[in-house]
């Protein structure tokens, strides 16, 4: 398995709110969901984080999910991909973040801010990677390797 600092992290802001963590603090998560879920990924792997405003999230989650609100994350994963020289590794997919929905769900449910961006970070991640939550087995299997991620670097279960 590759190291998780061999991930490439595109990560692009399109939105303001004072509670969006650092780049190093998305790479760093994101790492640790793609060395956890102990899948092989080639060196230079693109996962691409785009951070946006209610509007945004509400019109991709209207379009994607038919759900016409908006959401906290929404992942995309890559699939198969074609025509990329053998030298360039596939790139996982896309992460999508509303940083807004973030902060408020953090302070409705009572826990750090910074520790919910963890948690969504790992979940969008792990979607990626193939991870649902569709059935209750699906669910109870994903939301175990999240809480083991986030265990193991002192955060709290998610899902209490």
């Amino acid at each position: 398995m590759t190291n998780h600092a061999a991930v490439v992290v595109d990560v692009q802001v399109a939105c303001s709110n004072p509670d969006i963590p650092a780049k190093t603090h998305i790479e760093d998560w994101i790492g640790r969901a793609i060395d956890a879920a102990g899948q092989d990924t080639a060196a230079g792997t693109e996962v691409s984080v785009r951070l946006v405003d209610r509007e945004e999230m509400q019109a991709l989650n209207r379009e994607f999910r038919g759900r016409d609100r908006p959401t906290n994350v929404l992942s995309f994963p890559a699939g198969e991909t074609t025509g990329l020289p053998s030298d360039v590794p596939p790139p996982l997919g896309d992460i999508v973040i509303c940083a807004a929905v973030v902060s408020d769900e953090a302070a409705r449910q009572g826990k750090p801010v910074a520790d919910h961006w963890a948690h969504l970070l790992v979940h969008g991640t792990l979607h990626l990677l193939g991870y649902d939550h569709e059935s209750d087995a699906e669910a109870a299997e994903m939301e175990a390797v999240e809480t083991r991620i986030l265990g193991a670097a002192g955060l709290a279960d998610p899902y209490l």
